[in-house]
């Protein structure tokens, strides 16, 4: 399979893991998934009183100028790891 295919099928199984990741979790699978499909974080940051988006905005930003292929694969990896 490559890693497109297993990208696909991760963000499936993401869907029926066992047991709700922690919040942290998460947001480490949202900033891997918006890098994998979007690149780099664009547009401005979310205002200091909307703190879910401000806090997914800043996980995700802090994965700039990573290549959406080790962000696809880190995203599997968790997935993975999730699923044990």
């Amino acid at each position: 399979m490559d890693l497109n295919a297993l990208f696909i099928k991760a963000v499936a199984d993401s869907k029926d893991l066992p047991d709700r990741p922690s919040n942290d979790t998460l947001l480490q699978l949202y900033s891997f998934y918006k890098q994998a499909t979007e690149g780099d974080a664009n547009g401005e940051a979310p205002g200091m009183f909307d703190f879910v988006a401000k806090a997914k905005y800043e996980a995700w930003s802090s994965l700039k100028g990573k290549p959406k292929e080790g962000a696809m694969q880190d995203y599997i990896n968790l997935v993975e790891k999730l699923k044990a």
